[in-house]
């Protein structure tokens, strides 16, 4: 594993790692900048086959959240965990006692929050050995699940997309697609639906599709044929990498605004999209409301604090979607361009 040569690839940065026999944890905190603030970022609690592809998502992911809370104006630089989920029996309090106990030892440096495959009860377990975790109850003075914010950011950033692109101011009748319907998913469709949305969704877990259909009155499509349907925006809200050599050439709609985490498999399918006339919203200016919400916790929280900064993830969009008309340039490197103006001058101590 070529560890200096993947930290080079993503611009780090420092990275973490930590072992802990008797509960089996294997743990990587990624930090890729801290010029804002103190990293902030959720753990991630999957099966990887092999762990330079969990070194990778961690790199990766702890990128996109530099980028996102700079875009958002939060204080606070890029981190992330990921915890590789062992295969066999474990005992998961155990595991992230231990997980806690590494998070305290960095001090701050790396303040934690739920990812894919963690949860609020995982965050109350990590809170018992550490004060540096957010997204923990309501009752413990948190602001629980951060789902329905990034759901509503990403609402706000498909409508903000829309009055570009369609001239619409409302999303009454439009037919929207969503690839993934778990926890953000399912909030995005249950927005959407209040809207006058049509739905058409797609899951890995029939389960959660067919709850979307008998609640919101969702259409289901096979999760391989959800890239086919002709639609007015794609939302992806399952994992990375959805956007890509395969996927783009199948797609039948002007729009793609989801709340995936590294929907572009790389940096040139932005560029595919853009030469294929789709307008894409960059997936951390899109889906930064999870991180707003949980953000306000580390400083007091403030439910209605945290629902008008995400609102304002629409005027974030509309400025990206208006830059690349007026210079002709894909959305993703306008928004990159907007995140290091605002780290560049912080670096000048504006």
């Amino acid at each position: 594993m070529d560890l200096f040569g993947q930290m080079a690839t993503y611009d780090y940065g420092e990275v973490h790692v930590a072992r802990d026999r008797a509960s089996d944890l294997r743990a990587i905190v990624a930090i890729h900048d801290t010029r804002l603030g103190p990293a902030l970022g959720g753990c991630r609690f999957l099966v990887y086959d092999k762990d330079e592809a969990a070194l990778v998502d961690a790199l990766r992911l702890a990128r996109g959240m530099t980028y996102k809370a700079a875009l958002a104006g939060i204080d606070h630089g890029g981190g992330k965990a990921v915890l590789l989920r062992p295969r066999g029996h474990f005992d998961r309090v155990a595991l992230f006692r231990a997980f806690g106990r590494f998070v305290d030892d960095l001090g701050g440096h790396y303040i934690t929050a739920e990812d894919s495959g963690t949860s609020l009860e995982d965050m109350e377990v990590i809170r018992a050995v550490t004060r540096h975790v957010t997204g923990v109850s309501t009752q413990n003075g948190g602001s629980g699940d951060p789902s329905p914010f990034t759901a509503l950011g990403v609402r706000r950033g498909i409508e903000a997309c829309v009055k570009h692109r369609l001239g619409r101011d409302d999303l009454a009748g439009l037919h929207v697609a969503v690839q993934g319907v778990g926890h953000v998913g399912h909030h995005l469709c249950r927005e959407l639906h209040d809207r006058g949305v049509k739905l058409t969704v797609a899951d890995v877990d029939p389960l959660k599709a067919e709850r979307a259909r008998r609640e919101l009155g969702a259409e289901i499509a096979p999760i391989e044929r959800i890239f086919d349907v002709e639609c007015d925006v794609l939302a992806p809200c399952a994992l990375g990498s959805a956007l890509n050599d395969a996927t783009i050439p199948r797609l039948r709609c002007p729009i793609v605004a989801g709340a995936a985490n590294n929907q572009l498999a790389e940096p040139r399918h932005g560029d595919s999209l853009f030469q294929r006339g789709i307008l894409y919203a960059p997936d951390y200016a899109i889906n930064a409301g999870g991180l707003i919400n949980v953000a306000e916790e580390v400083k007091g929280y403030d439910a209605a604090r945290a629902t008008e900064r995400t609102l304002k993830i629409y005027d974030t969009l509309l400025e990206i979607c208006e830059r690349s008309a007026r210079l002709q340039l894909p959305t993703y490197r306008v928004a990159d361009t907007m995140v290091e103006e605002r780290l560049a001058q912080r670096a000048r101590g504006v």
